[in-house]
């Protein structure tokens, strides 16, 4: 159904599933923080039948190598952009999930002609507060005290809303291995680039691609009034609140976010 596939990128090996009609339309999925592709195999699958899917490891995630560069959301971007070049992509579709949606922000202000469209998930457009900032700073000195069980533990809480613990528990257990799988330095160095972000707000207006902003309405790390206001601000948009959602509306509920990303992404000229 798709293979993993590794591509030299920026300096590093970026390692990516690609699915679906190989000269159709692209459709770029990255993944949020401190997942990697995986979370996205539903996605390929689901799109894979109409369209060119792409899911890929940020640097330092899943498969892909980190290098000793310092991270930032501005490297995460630049990564991407040349990910597009070494695929020969001309033009896609970018679906972004919380730090995906961070990334996704950037790079299309950077190279906008890169993009067809954007889909904004469970995401937002400004940096970290001055409290926000201090709260992730603990957060890696604790990980480099105590190591990655509690911190999973209490990730597990604020990304899936309560009746997925019931409903989903395959994703949730999913994604409490893919944590613990994630080196702990890889976590702290991107904690490290997360409270570095600047602000994309102020760009939002100046958008002119198609944009779908898709939120769950249980969503505690991006709620759903986050995504209204950014989804007010940008001219060409589209608000998808996903019911019975928290942060992770992809996996928590895979048939309806399918069927609003196909909705969406058949509307847009890919080539």
């Amino acid at each position: 159904m798709h293979s993993e596939k590794r591509i030299p990128v920026n300096g590093v090996e970026i390692s990516y599933l690609e699915a679906g009609v190989a000269d159709a339309g692209a459709v770029i999925f990255i993944h949020g923080f401190p997942f990697n592709k995986l979370m996205w195999t539903s996605q390929l699958e689901a799109l894979g039948k109409t369209f060119r899917c792409i899911a890929y490891d940020v640097r330092g995630h899943g498969q892909s190598q980190a290098s000793d560069v310092e991270f930032s959301i501005d490297l995460f971007a630049d990564d991407l952009l040349a990910f597009l070049d070494a695929l020969k992509i001309k033009k896609a579709v970018v679906c972004g999930l919380s730090m995906g949606g961070y990334i996704a922000l950037n790079a299309i202000q950077k190279q906008p002609e890169k993009f067809a469209a954007l889909l904004l998930v469970d995401t937002q457009c400004g940096a970290d507060t001055p409290e926000g900032r201090e709260k992730r700073m603990k957060t890696i000195a604790f990980i480099r005290k105590n190591g990655l069980e509690v911190y999973a533990e209490e990730s597990l809480k604020n990304l899936f809303a309560p009746a997925s613990f019931q409903t989903r528990r395959q994703a949730v257990q999913f994604i409490h291995q893919t944590i613990l799988q994630t080196p702990a330095e890889i976590i702290c160095r991107t904690l490290q680039a997360l409270a570095n972000r600047t602000e994309r707000c102020a760009y939002l207006s100046t958008i002119n691609v198609p944009v779908c902003v898709v939120v769950g309405s249980e969503d505690k790390i991006t709620p759903p009034a986050v995504a209204q206001k950014m989804a007010a601000e940008i001219p060409n948009s589209t608000l998808i609140v996903i019911d019975k959602a928290g942060h992770l509306t992809n996996l928590e509920e895979p048939e309806v976010f399918n069927k609003a990303v196909i909705g969406f992404v058949k509307n847009i000229k890919l080539q």
